[in-house]
């Protein structure tokens, strides 16, 4: 009888461990079961916003691959609309309700790929059964959005609650839809991702597209009228409003794992080793957005839900599942995003978190143009490293700016990765062409005078 593998989840993590299981085993010698709620497989949530603004013609263009293409050319039992509601360790079977309605199932399996991703952080005020209010976390959240603002009577006022990735590239995609757009945030300022001062940047960029700005606000509740949200209520009175998208943030969608009796680590996400499996459970796995993983500047454990880590966590799954050898080996917390033509790149540690991390570090802020400032359209771009003391190694680096600004932070994310010291850093060989860079680039700018730092600090 062949081994069988049950996956969990059909998105990035998922499909990626039961893709590169299959290269590895034919179905003759594993047969692979996927359940998935939703009504989609291997899609680019990340590439949402883009859709609701119009960016993207329709959600055809964000799937990778259709269940379809799994069932025919990778020989999968991909079963759509079935939610696992139970997880049965020592029988080693999973029950699975059809949520067409056609009942339950129970399967039994050999390996499990535990890929439920995250959910969206939902407050009690927000539980509410009138119209108009969102989270952003799936593709059919997407097209509920979608409907609802090609509907009648069209929205006119929307709010944003939450300032991070979601809920800034969100309000900029209802700008472009047309909408008045306010964002409402707990804390100062949006894009907590980064340092205050560089979260600054931002927030000027999103007061430029016509955002509203309600910084240190929490929302306490909703005010509906003939079934439909009508305004988010504050401290401050009550904004009126025709949609509600909430962009609090996510946490790990883990209760059947907790039911089970699978480890959770200090971040609430499952532990996992190296090669994803699940300490203390032979055959039981799990990867992506549902697990935690560890940050290799800080040494702690960490949950940064990312599409670029669940799939290489799913394949170095896959490759284990399917006989070979592979790790995974942390992260680093690199993410951009934009603001319209703003564009946003961290990686590593903010100061908060080198500072609750235990090191002691200078920070500097480089001021520098795009493109050497006399070739046509050179703009502002500012880079903030953060350095360790007296070591000078690099800990974390900010940057925000115009265009071939976000994408800079990989070559910080490379010198981070391996260790490097901002002194190491000025004698990187960095491209220069006028279109491109000035002939000191801002990453080699912003490493000389974090250098400097350093040298007047030990004086």
């Amino acid at each position: 009888m062949a081994q069988r593998l049950i996956v969990i989840g059909g998105d990035a993590a998922g499909m990626s461990a039961a893709s590169q299981a299959r290269r590895r085993r034919d179905r003759g010698d594993l047969e692979i079961i996927v359940f998935e709620r939703g009504h989609f497989t291997s899609y680019s949530a990340c590439g949402i916003p883009y859709w609701i603004s119009g960016l993207v013609p329709g959600p055809e263009a964000l799937i990778a691959r259709t269940p379809e293409t799994f069932r025919t050319e990778y020989a999968m039992d991909v079963r759509m609309r079935h939610e696992v509601t139970a997880i049965d360790l020592e029988r080693r079977e999973v029950v699975a309700r059809d949520l067409k309605g056609a009942g339950e199932v129970r399967e039994r399996f050999d390996d499990l790929m535990y890929a439920t991703g995250a959910v969206p952080v939902k407050p009690p005020w927000a539980i509410t059964d009138a119209g108009g209010v969102f989270g952003m976390q799936t593709l059919d959240d997407g097209a509920a959005l979608r409907d609802w603002l090609d509907a009648d009577p069209q929205p006119r006022r929307a709010v944003v609650v939450g300032g991070g990735y979601i809920g800034v590239e969100i309000a900029e995609a209802l700008i472009q839809r047309g909408l008045s757009v306010t964002l409402v945030e707990a804390g100062e300022q949006p894009m907590s991702t980064v340092d205050s001062d560089m979260g600054e940047l931002v927030a000027e960029a999103m007061r430029g597209l016509g955002i509203t700005i309600r910084g240190s606000l929490p929302v306490t509740g909703l005010e509906e009228r003939d079934g439909r949200v009508s305004a988010v209520v504050t401290a401050e009175g009550p904004i009126p409003t025709d949609v509600v998208v909430m962009g609090l943030g996510v946490r790990p969608n883990t209760a059947l794992a907790e039911a089970a009796g699978l480890p959770l680590g200090p971040t609430g996400a499952i532990r996992v080793d190296r090669r994803m499996r699940v300490p203390g459970h032979p055959g039981v796995w799990a990867a992506g957005d549902c697990v935690e993983t560890l940050h290799r500047v800080s040494g702690l454990p960490v949950h940064v839900p990312l599409g670029t880590h669940a799939n290489k966590q799913g394949r170095v799954a896959g490759i284990n599942i399917g006989g070979g050898y592979a790790t995974f080996t942390g992260v680093i917390g690199t993410a951009v995003t934009k603001v319209c033509d703003l564009e946003v790149g961290r990686t590593g540690l903010r100061e908060r978190d080198a500072t609750a991390a235990g090191f002691e570090f200078v920070s500097v802020i480089a001021e520098s143009t795009n493109r050497a400032g006399y070739y046509p359209g050179a703009r502002p771009m500012t880079v903030k490293l953060i350095a360790e003391r007296p070591s000078g190694r690099l800990l974390g680096a900010q940057i925000v700016g115009w265009s071939e600004a976000a994408k800079r932070i990989d070559s910080l994310a490379v010198a981070l990765w391996n260790g490097m010291t901002v002194d190491d850093m000025t004698q990187l060989d960095l491209g220069y062409a006028p279109p491109y860079a000035p002939v000191w680039d801002p990453v080699l700018i912003a490493a000389r005078k974090a250098v400097d730092a350093l040298a007047a600090l030990d004086r």
